[in-house]
């Protein structure tokens, strides 16, 4: 493991994350909004640091509320989704590109172009882990993207 990574889930008490990587919650709004749509009450925005390192991804995943990613150190970071019409979004965030956002309800998966990528992850309304759903292997899903293009399946 490269010696910057080691020292930033040190120094920031990261934690691996479901997805893959490691994670912390850094903020949670005390404010709560109401989603236009079934959820109950969330915090108003949510913000998390996520690190990847060299050989691990960020698991098909999706949220239910729109998630900003944030490069802040590192390797290029590499974020897809697939929108509701089946188009396949790739962004590389670096220096140069930092911010890229994820809408609601997309599949979305991530892997650094190096030894590893510190991001920051945003959502708003704020996260829940009611609103986030891990692909699953056998899933409809899977194999609608897999049929896009079959290298996602590393992503799994």
């Amino acid at each position: 493991m490269h010696q910057r990574a080691k020292d930033l889930i040190r120094e920031l008490r990261l934690e691996p994350h479901p997805e893959g990587g490691y994670f912390r919650e850094v903020f949670r709004s005390q404010h709560e909004v109401k989603p236009l749509d079934e959820r109950s009450a969330r915090s108003a925005l949510t913000t998390i640091y996520f690190l990847l390192l060299k050989g691990q991804h960020s698991r098909w995943h999706r949220v239910a509320s729109d998630e900003a990613w944030h490069f802040y150190e590192g390797d290029p970071l590499v974020v897809y989704w697939i929108d509701g019409q089946n188009g396949v979004h790739e962004e590389v965030l670096a220096r140069d590109y930092p911010v890229c956002v994820v809408p609601a309800g997309c599949w979305q998966a991530a892997k650094p172009r190096g030894e590893y990528s510190l991001a920051g992850c945003t959502v708003g309304p704020g996260f829940d882990f009611q609103d986030f759903e891990m692909i699953s292997p056998k899933s409809e899903a899977l194999a609608q993207i897999t049929g896009i293009n079959a290298a996602f399946r590393e992503f799994v």
